[in-house]
């Protein structure tokens, strides 16, 4: 791996908590692995790594999906959380041969199965093109400034990866537009899931006991990478530590956590705070209240809708703690107090042409008004979750397909990046991808999208007759979803194939659709990336080399969804609100169980009862930096041995998004020896045991 160095624009946090601004807490940090703190670690925690150490945990470790993973064998075996294969278990799954119910426990590898669409990563390399990008963008305003530094960013990732189908090469914005470096990955498209608990084993508590701890979940699944119709050589991974954890041991974790936001402005938090998380909250909770109503309906729905549930109750408690951190006043002062130091360093020590803060809070008002319409027709805004179509498989296939059409009619530096050369390998694997179409669930989700686009752009808007025409939400909704034929792979694939005339050529309602929805989402788009995205873009970057004269170097950036490592010990805490001990047993999962929803044992796991030693550690809570996306990360020791998987944290925890509290953060992690007595002792998958070394 080619590492390079700390450059200059490096930024300093906003942490949150009680040392000073300019100081990062001592287990703060979302690191990059080509800048990790080695002395700061090992004086924190007693522990010796090093650089060798970072390789070999960083080679071992996997990006799935949105998820985090890690090798643990030389035969491609990787483990991660089951909910993050919860997709690939219901799309393999029938009303009749449910895996979520049973567990998928195969009797042989070749009975494994390959999950659809699936894909897996492992960073192989990270160069600096801080210089290429910055360049690109010189001199340039509005849109024509986001469209130059996107085509580059194509043109960059294109001279690295080329055709090749088993590398994928991304441009990854640190700090804000201070730093850019192109990261490498090893890619494999063919991942079967190799093993997953009974979905109740792994959710025990249900939505009650999400986001919190003491938790009592077996939420641990392996998937295994192919290459070639034969699993995949890993001679560097993860040994397999099952011992019986011990309180204060220092662990590390590594995964890719999704996006915070500590570096933002007050201003851009305040617009958060007050337009882009109540309206997120307010539409995620009606369509899960839609979903639930689905699942009512039949055993049918009930087995369609339990995976879309389980994943918007994610999300509405994540924008919960979010938003509580984002309304306590101690939170917001210890961010203000930040912000106060910062500017109070950069205006004593240099006079600056131009003041990034105006800038964006000049751009506040602009992206208020703009956000319901862009998150509701285009997504993509980068500050809330708020799905376009509700989700709909369907929708999105046909948006891909006319978008695609017409993109690539263009040079590649002149399409949207998502178009670009280097990246349609990845929009092709998604969109060829078999995957089960529920016509049910699609309708409700197509409902809600535009029952809530029209409530809140508001019926006078000139884009409702476009999205409704004369119809109503339900009869819109029922005529595409009822008509069209892109649920046929083979259908996606002709009409990707076929090009730009082949799309105008064809008669599928859906296709049709959004076809005379291009001019008014890309409208909406362009004047987000204009009036938001660039000037946004121009004063981070100026903010990222004020951040630098004031602190100086040895600083992380925001996670970005890209390969991070984190660190901290295990233990519990004792803060109001959030008081419990470090670990919870198979013995505590018995005493909390009542036999009925959600506190009802899995059957397979109950029936074992008598054979787990009830001493066992189930779960472990750790003092580490983590956030959404850092599901199935690896729980490492010093000695660079697993000894869990991260898979979830507390509600307070959820503020990390904005800043790093220690009294409160900690992440919830499944132990090793729990993953090994439910292989062994619950569902008979000996030979997984033995592959990882157990005897």
């Amino acid at each position: 791996m080619r590492l390079t160095p700390t450059l200059a624009a490096a930024l300093l946090t906003l942490a949150a908590g009680s040392m000073a601004p300019d100081q990062a807490l001592a287990e703060e940090g979302m690191w990059t692995f080509d800048n990790f703190p080695i002395a700061r670690a090992n004086a924190t925690l007693g522990t010796n790594i090093d650089q060798a150490w970072l390789d070999r945990v960083r080679l071992s470790s996997v990006k799935f999906g949105g998820c985090s993973a890690g090798l643990v064998s030389a035969e491609g075996l990787v483990m991660t959380n089951n909910h993050c294969v919860a997709t690939c278990v219901a799309n393999l799954s029938t009303q009749a041969v449910n895996y979520a119910e049973t567990g998928f426990a195969p009797r042989s590898r070749e009975d494994e199965l390959k999950c659809p669409g699936g894909t897996a990563e492992i960073l192989t390399e990270i160069t600096d093109v801080t210089e290429r990008m910055q360049a690109a963008g010189a001199g340039l305003e509005g849109q024509a400034f986001t469209r130059a530094r996107d085509a580059e960013a194509g043109r960059i990732e294109q001279e690295a990866c080329g055709d090749a189908t088993d590398k994928r090469c991304q441009v990854v914005s640190l700090y804000r537009g201070g730093q850019f470096k192109l990261y490498t990955y090893k890619k494999f498209s063919d991942v079967r899931l190799a093993w997953a608990p009974e979905d109740r084993a792994a959710t025990f508590g249900g939505d009650l006991d999400n986001f919190s701890f003491p938790r009592f979940a077996i939420d641990a699944a392996f998937i295994r990478l192919y290459e070639n119709g034969a699993p995949v050589a890993t001679p560097t991974h993860f040994k397999w530590n099952a011992d019986k954890p011990v309180e204060g041991t220092p662990v590390f974790v590594s995964g890719s956590p999704g996006a915070t936001q500590r570096l933002l402005t007050q201003d851009q938090l305040f617009t958060i705070r007050d337009v882009v998380l109540p309206m997120d909250q307010l539409l995620a909770s009606e369509l899960r209240g839609r979903l639930i109503r689905f699942s009512q309906e039949s055993e049918e729905n009930a087995f369609i809708a339990m995976d879309p549930i389980v994943g918007l109750e994610n999300t509405y408690k994540r924008g919960l703690g979010r938003m509580r951190a984002l309304t306590d006043p101690g939170f917001m002062r210890m961010k203000a107090e930040a912000e106060a130091d910062f500017q109070t360093r950069i205006r004593g020590a240099t006079a600056t042409p131009a003041d990034p803060w105006t800038t964006l809070s000049s751009v506040q008002p602009i992206a208020r008004e703009l956000y319901p319409a862009m998150a509701l027709l285009e997504g993509g805004t980068g500050l809330g979750t708020t799905p376009v179509a509700g989700g709909s498989q369907l929708f999105n296939w046909a948006r891909t397909l006319v978008r695609g059409a017409q993109e690539r009619e263009k040079p590649s530096a002149e399409r949207l990046p998502e178009f670009a050369d280097s990246r349609l390998a990845a929009v092709q694997s998604g969109l060829f991808a078999e995957r089960p179409v529920y016509p049910g669930l699609e309708q409700v989700r197509m409902e809600w999208w535009l029952s809530k686009t029209r409530e809140w752009l508001t019926v006078d808007d000139p884009r409702m007759p476009i999205l409704l025409g004369q119809e109503s939400p339900e009869a819109r909704s029922a005529r595409l979803v009822s008509g069209t034929t892109l649920a046929d792979p083979a259908v996606r694939r002709a009409l990707w194939e076929g090009g730009l005339a082949a799309i105008q050529a064809s008669d599928d309602p859906m296709i049709q659709y959004l076809l005379t929805l291009q001019e008014p989402t890309r409208a909406i788009r362009a004047d987000w990336e204009a009036r938001v995205d660039a000037p946004t873009a121009r004063a981070s970057e100026q903010l990222a080399a004020l951040r630098f004269q004031a602190y100086g170097d040895s600083v992380y950036p925001d996670a970005t969804g890209t390969l991070r490592l984190t660190y901290g010990q295990i233990e519990g805490t004792d803060v109001p609100g959030q008081r419990f001990r470090a670990f919870t047993t198979f013995s505590g999962l018995w005493d909390r169980a009542t036999g009925s929803a959600p506190f009802d044992v899995a059957p397979k796991l109950l029936a074992a009862r008598e054979r787990i030693d009830g001493d066992t550690v189930l779960n472990m809570a750790v003092s580490s930096d983590t956030i959404g996306g850092s599901s199935g990360s690896p729980v490492v020791n010093e000695a660079g041995e697993i000894v869990g998987a991260n898979f979830d944290s507390t509600v307070l925890t959820q503020r990390n998004a904005y800043g790093y509290d220690r009294n409160v953060n900690r992440s919830v992690i499944v132990t090793t020896g729990t993953v090994t007595t439910a292989l062994r002792d619950v569902y008979g998958m000996q030979r997984l045991v033995e592959e990882l070394g157990v005897r």
